[in-house]
C-alpha cells in the first residue's frame, strides 16, 4: 500500500472514531455542565463537585457499561484524544502564566523546592505496599505518580519485564483510571478546611499530571475566585516544573531512595514477597500508551477535542457564543506549532507550546492585548470538562488491566496520590510563610 492510500485510510479510520466520540463525548459534556456545580458540607469543609467530575463519572460510566458495549478501538481513540486535550488546556492556562509573571516570580523559591515534597510518596505508601505483599513491585508503584517517564526509568535500571516496572505499570493504570478525581476531591477538601494558603494548594496541583492538575486547581479556584488567575498560574508552571524536572529527581534521587528504602524495610529477612509471584497478570507494555494515537491522526484528534471545548464552553455559557471561536482558533493554532515542532524537530510539544504561549502574553509582548482579548471570553473551567469526559470513555479497557493487578494497589495507589500532592502542599506552605 502507497503512503498516500495509507494516510487516506487513517484518515477514514479517524473519521469512523471522530464521529460517535463527538456525539457521544458532547452530550456527556453538556450532561456534566447542565449538572453543574454543587458543594457538600463534610464537618472539615466544603467538598466541591465540579461539571469536570460529573464528566469523568458519565464518561466511565458509558465505557464500563455492558448493555451496549463501547467499542475498545473507540476508547483508545478517546483515551488519546485526551492527551491532545491536555495540551489546550495547557495553551489556556500559559496565557495566565504570562499574564500573571510577577506573582509566579514572586513565588519562584517555593516553585521549585515544593518539587521536594514529590519525595514523600515513598515514605507514606511503601511500607503499606511492603505489607501488603507487593514485593519489589513496591518500588515502582511508590517512588511517583507513575506517568510515561516513570517506565523508562524502571526499564533501564531494573528491565522492561522487571517487577518494579510491573509496579508501575499497575500505579500508572490506578492513576489513570482514579487519579484526576482523587486529587481533585482531596483539593476540594482541603481548599474548604481553609488549613493552606490557596496559593500552595495551586503548587501542589502540579503533581506532573495535566489531568489531575486540572481538577485539583479547578477545585481550589472554585472555592477563590477571587484569585483564580493566579491559582491556575501557579498550578500549570508547577504542572510544567514537575514534567521538566521530574526525570532528573526520578532517575538521580527518587528512584535510588525508593530501592534504599525497600531494603531497609525488608533487612534481615528474606524477600519472600517477591513481585514475580504478584501481579502476574500484568502484561508490562512500556509504549502501550502511545499506541492508540496511531488510531486516528493528530490532527484529527485535535478536532475533535477543539469541538468538545466548544460544546463545553456553549453548554456553560447557556447557548452559543460566537465570540469565542477566534479565540479557541488562536489557540488550536499554538497547539498546532507544537505538534510539528515535535514532529519534525523532536521538541516536546508540551514545552513548546507552552513556552509560545507564555511569551505571547508577558506584559512587555507587542502581541499580548489582542491574545489576552481573544482569550479571554474562554472560562478554562469548560474546558477541562470534555478531557475529563474522554478520559472517562476511554476508561473501560484500563479498568480491565486493573482489575488484573489484584487489589493491592488500591491503598498503595491513594496513599500514592494522597502523598505526593500533600508533601508538595505541606513544602509550599512552608517556603511562602518563611517568605
Amino acid at each position: 500500500m502507497t503512503a498516500g492510500a495509507t494516510t487516506h485510510a487513517a484518515s477514514r479510520t479517524g473519521a469512523r472514531l471522530w464521529i460517535p466520540l463527538v456525539l457521544v463525548g458532547g452530550a456527556v459534556t453538556i450532561a456534566a455542565e447542565l449538572i453543574g456545580t454543587h458543594e457538600i458540607g463534610i464537618g472539615i469543609g466544603t467538598l466541591t463537585l465540579l461539571p469536570l467530575i460529573w464528566g469523568l463519572l458519565l464518561g466511565a460510566a458509558v465505557s464500563l457499561q455492558r448493555l451496549k458495549p463501547f467499542p475498545e478501538h473507540t476508547q483508545r481513540v478517546a483515551s488519546a484524544a485526551m492527551q491532545v486535550g491536555v495540551l489546550l488546556l495547557v495553551t489556556r492556562l500559559a496565557f495566565l502564566v504570562g499574564e500573571n509573571i510577577s506573582v509566579l516570580l514572586q513565588a519562584g523559591p517555593a516553585l521549585i523546592i515544593q518539587e521536594i515534597g514529590n519525595l514523600f510518596t515513598i515514605v507514606v505508601a511503601m511500607p503499606i505496599a511492603v505489607l501488603l505483599g507487593m514485593g519489589r513491585a513496591s518500588i515502582g508503584a511508590t517512588f511517583s505518580i507513575a506517568r510515561e517517564g516513570a517506565f523508562a526509568m524502571t526499564g533501564e535500571r531494573y528491565g522492561v519485564d522487571s517487577a518494579e516496572t510491573r509496579g508501575v505499570l499497575a500505579m500508572y493504570v490506578f492513576g489513570t483510571v482514579f487519579g484526576a478525581l482523587w486529587v481533585g476531591l482531596l483539593a476540594s477538601i482541603l481548599a474548604g478546611a481553609g488549613w493552606f494558603d490557596p496559593l500552595a494548594l495551586a503548587m501542589g496541583s502540579g503533581v506532573g499530571s495535566g489531568s489531575m492538575m486540572a481538577a485539583a486547581s479547578n477545585a481550589v479556584a472554585a472555592q477563590f475566585p477571587a484569585m483564580q488567575g493566579d491559582i491556575l498560574a501557579l498550578a500549570a508552571l508547577s504542572n510544567l516544573l514537575s514534567s521538566a524536572l521530574g526525570l532528573y529527581m526520578g532517575v538521580y534521587v527518587a528512584l535510588p531512595l525508593a530501592d534504599r528504602f525497600y531494603r531497609f524495610l525488608t533487612r534481615g529477612r528474606a524477600d519472600k514477597q517477591e513481585a514475580d509471584t504478584v501481579l502476574p497478570e500484568a502484561k508490562v507494555v512500556p509504549k502501550k500508551e502511545a499506541a492508540p494515537r496511531k488510531a486516528a491522526s493528530d490532527w484529527s484528534l485535535l478536532g475533535l477535542t477543539a469541538v468538545l471545548m466548544l460544546v463545553a464552553v456553549w453548554a456553560a455559557g447557556g447557548g452559543v457564543s460566537l465570540d469565542v471561536l477566534p479565540g479557541v482558533g488562536m489557540i488550536v493554532a499554538f497547539v498546532v506549532v507544537g505538534m510539528l515542532a515535535h514532529r519534525y524537530l523532536r521538541i516536546s510539544s508540551l514545552v513548546v507550546t507552552m513556552t509560545l504561549a507564555m511569551l505571547a502574553t508577558l506584559p512587555w509582548s507587542p502581541i499580548a492585548g489582542g491574545v489576552l482579548a481573544l482569550a479571554e471570553p474562554i472560562d478554562f473551567l469548560p474546558m477541562t470538562t470534555p478531557v475529563l469526559v474522554l478520559a472517562g470513555l476511554g476508561l473501560g479497557r484500563d479498568a480491565r488491566v486493573l482489575g488484573s493487578v489484584g487489589w493491592r494497589i488500591v491503598p498503595v495507589g491513594l496513599l500514592v496520590l494522597t502523598g505526593t500532592f500533600l508533601g508538595s502542599v505541606l513544602i509550599a506552605q512552608l517556603v511562602l510563610g518563611a517568605g
